[in-house]
């Protein structure tokens, strides 16, 4: 039996619409807050189990009879830590065999702050003596193309200098987990996944120029001024100063890996920005 939890969000999904491919219905339990929010999954054969990461109790009954456990990181920054101590607590009592954990890419060396709270869990993970594997997730292409349409009539605007990102698709992550859930002997490995094509936000900006046939270009601006600029968007300051930050971060290599593992792992090359560009528009 495996557990994904957070299954009613848009990675989640994503990882059970992959396992389903490969594995009955019955061999998946869908944890979340809200069981209405995934009736379509329990018309599909799936067990759906009330969890919530702040409730250990509960997330202990959910996991009774589990196997595996896939931690989707907690959306809430600044709460993680100790949501993701229930997680791993509950699977301990539970005596679950693995927690697979959708960390961060390059973890424990990454200048962003948003790393800090996954290294965190990664530290409980290795002190909790529940087998675990690490799934070190790069940036999302989503993460640039949800805001496309902004992109095409005002320019790309960050602060990232020439950073390079390695990003691959939600549904590309979602895969390589799920085959990770479906692999044997996987305790103790981590896996860097990352896009096999890189770019810089120039590049960027090129690259939807040439699929749009608009021209569109990259402004880089000081940090705090980027900041402003996701505030003004509608964005609350503290989220907008993490993606701020983690701009930067990338500006010193931080989201940027040569690892093949993610392409490894799901037995294809990753989606090119430009497909993803392709696919927004």
């Amino acid at each position: 039996m495996i557990l994904v939890t957070g299954a009613s969000g848009q990675l989640g999904r994503l990882v059970i619409a992959s396992l389903l491919e490969k594995t009955a219905a019955s061999n998946i339990i869908a944890a979340v807050r809200n069981p209405d929010s995934v009736k379509d999954l329990a018309e599909k054969g799936l067990q759906v189990r009330q969890a919530d990461y702040t409730d250990q109790n509960a997330l202990v009954a959910a996991m009774q009879g589990v196997e595996k456990v896939l931690l989707i990181s907690s959306s809430e920054v600044g709460q993680r830590a100790p949501q993701h101590q229930n997680v791993i607590n509950a699977a301990k009592q539970a005596s679950v065999s693995l927690i697979a954990y959708t960390s961060i890419l390059n973890a424990d060396a990454s200048p962003l702050i948003l790393a800090q709270e996954h290294v965190a869990t990664e530290s409980m993970l290795a002190e909790s003596d529940v087998p675990y594997v690490l799934l070190r997730n790069g940036w999302y292409s989503e993460n640039y193309t949800m805001s496309l349409a902004t992109a095409l009539e005002y320019g790309v605007v960050g602060c990232a200098e020439e950073g390079k990102f390695s990003t691959a698709t939600r549904a590309d992550y979602a895969e390589a987990a799920a085959a990770v859930l479906l692999k044997d002997g996987q305790a103790g490995k981590v896996y860097e996944l990352a896009g096999d094509n890189a770019f810089t936000l120039s590049e960027y900006a090129a690259a939807i120029s040439k699929v749009s046939g608009k021209t569109v270009t990259y402004q880089n601006v000081p940090e705090a001024e980027y900041t402003k600029i996701l505030v003004g968007a509608g964005l609350p300051e503290g989220f907008a100063a993490i993606l701020a930050n983690s701009e930067v971060g990338a500006s010193k290599g931080g989201l940027f890996s040569d690892s093949k593992d993610l392409s490894t792992l799901i037995g294809r090359p990753t989606t090119s920005i430009e497909d993803s560009i392709k696919a927004a528009l």
